[in-house]
């Protein structure tokens, strides 16, 4: 794992973390500390791998980046971008691809939606978020939907809210075959 650093216009790419601190040390702007330092390495032997930004006055940072690239150039040609393995994972298999996939058996599908419910003092009526989990038998995630949302349309109020099959607020898993 390689490390890019910049301030304004100084900038390297170095190979590990004593390299990038004596960088930064020579900058007196910056004005390394101990408590800096630290954080400096924590950051590098994270598994975070989204940049870091340190604020050294009101709008002037100086940030790091870390990068599979060898070379400043393959770095500013974006030559060795680093994703990591769940972002992969989900590149190769949306949602959608993964919702539409036909396997018969028995699947978990849970469901936050907005219910409307009466209010006792009052008398008036108030969405309330609403989890609801279920397992059904159907042949695929599009079918799993199809069924809760038929389920809960006949026994809560018609002017609930629920969401796409598509949206992060259902979620489903198979469970297996049926016995």
């Amino acid at each position: 794992m390689n490390f890019y650093l910049r301030y304004f216009e100084k900038e390297i790419l170095v190979t590990n973390v004593d390299d990038a601190i004596a960088f930064l040390a020579d900058i007196d702007e910056i004005g390394m500390n101990p408590m800096l330092e630290n954080d400096i390495r924590d950051y590098c032997a994270s598994d975070v791998f989204y940049p870091k930004r340190y604020k050294i006055r009101p709008r002037v940072y100086f940030i790091i980046i870390k990068t599979e690239a060898a070379t400043m150039l393959d770095f500013k040609e974006k030559r060795a971008l680093h994703t990591p393995v769940e972002s992969r994972e989900k590149m190769q298999a949306p949602a959608i691809v993964r919702l539409n996939e036909e396997m018969p058996g028995w699947y978990e599908g849970s469901l936050d939606f907005k219910r409307v419910q009466q209010v006792p003092g009052t008398g008036k009526f108030q969405y309330r978020d609403t989890h609801f989990v279920a397992q059904c038998k159907a042949i695929s995630g599009i079918d799993c939907y199809n069924r809760i949302i038929d389920h809960l349309r006949g026994r809560v109020d018609e002017r609930s809210q629920f969401p796409s099959a598509k949206g992060k607020n259902f979620k489903f898993r198979y469970l297996g075959q049926c016995k």
